[in-house]
């Protein structure tokens, strides 16, 4: 009796253990998904993304974690005809949020553009590949156009600048968040950083056309923009609004197409030879990484199609690698 009854004991003990790890399971279960909703939400239901390298029109990109990139050229923008569409990270593309494409950051990150013909800076999130066009470096979301000031004219020349510490942060969480999804982990992280926390109006640059839809926008003044100033098509695209808008100073720019920088001043007086039929060419040594190097670049230039013109005449010569520059 005594053997049947510790068996008995010992039968019951095992069912109390297996129910417990059941409950354990499921509460674990659960929160998992509580926890990857909730991520879903925060991120945009986005995942994160360098990608392998790529071709396309015969150039070779090469996506990495460059935390120090920081590059001049001009920026394009794109709308209604993507809206809606997955983003290469997963995301779908909203035109009225603060967003940019770019062929090479991870996705996603964060950059400071900064309008170098008005002044104007903003952070976005790159979220997107592309631009694919030639001579064009970011393609920007068409409310972070409006609100850099170049939409009409569709292109504009701008510094790109990567936000180091905000990339890396969002490209930390949102790994872990990957990795805690594929072990049903429920720990959670910290949340997405936002790209800024206040708004900024701020006058037309001189010389500028104001589209109607944002006419009756008043002088600059510091605040949050109220959508009573504004007419219904605009204030539907800021209701949310949680960028700064930061105005700094305009300084002269030229536009130059470059071909190449080598290492040898022969070899880059060869390029300079050869592409003289096109205008004016000229060398400039710089310094990069301590190492010298010969820059052969075409220009100035009168404007962005005439850079167009001559870019595609220098990559017909044989340099596929030409880029417009901003200086």
């Amino acid at each position: 009796m005594i053997g049947v009854r510790l068996r008995t004991l010992g039968v019951m003990a095992a069912m109390v253990v297996f129910l417990a790890g059941c409950a354990e399971t499921q509460f674990l279960i659960h929160t998992a998904k509580r926890v990857a909703q909730d991520d879903d939400t925060q991120a945009g239901s986005g995942y994160y993304k360098v990608g392998n390298p790529y071709q396309i029109d015969n150039i070779w990109y090469y996506p990495a974690e460059d935390y120090e990139y920081d590059e001049t050229g001009i920026a394009s923008w794109y709308g209604a005809a993507f809206h809606g569409r997955k983003t290469a990270n997963g995301e779908d593309y909203d035109m009225n949020s603060l967003t940019a494409a770019h062929r090479t950051l991870p996705m996603p990150s964060f950059v400071r553009v900064t309008n170098l013909e008005n002044g104007r800076s903003l952070v976005l999130k790159v979220n997107d590949r592309g631009p694919f066009a030639k001579g064009r470096i970011i393609d920007i979301s068409k409310r972070g156009a409006q609100l850099l000031g170049f939409q009409n004219q569709g292109t504009s020349r701008v510094r790109v600048q990567i936000l180091a510490d905000q990339s890396r942060a969002v490209a930390a969480r949102m790994q872990n968040r990957e990795t805690l999804a594929q072990v049903g982990s429920p720990i959670t992280v910290d949340k997405l950083p936002k790209a800024s926390v206040s708004a900024e109006t701020l006058p037309a640059p001189v010389g500028a056309e104001l589209s109607p839809n944002v006419s009756n926008i008043p002088p600059a003044q510091t605040g949050t923009i109220s959508n009573a100033t504004l007419q219904p098509e605009t204030a539907t695209l800021i209701t949310s609004l949680d960028a700064a808008v930061e105005q700094g100073p305009v300084s002269p720019t030229s536009i130059f197409v470059q071909a190449g920088a080598f290492g040898l001043f022969d070899n880059a007086n060869q390029v300079r030879a050869s592409l003289s039929p096109l205008g004016p060419v000229f060398l400039d040594q710089v310094l990069v990484n301590g190492r010298d190097l010969y820059r052969v670049r075409v220009g100035p230039l009168a404007d962005v199609d005439q850079a167009d013109m001559i870019l595609n005449q220098v990559i017909g010569t044989g340099y596929p690698d030409a880029r417009i520059i901003v200086d």
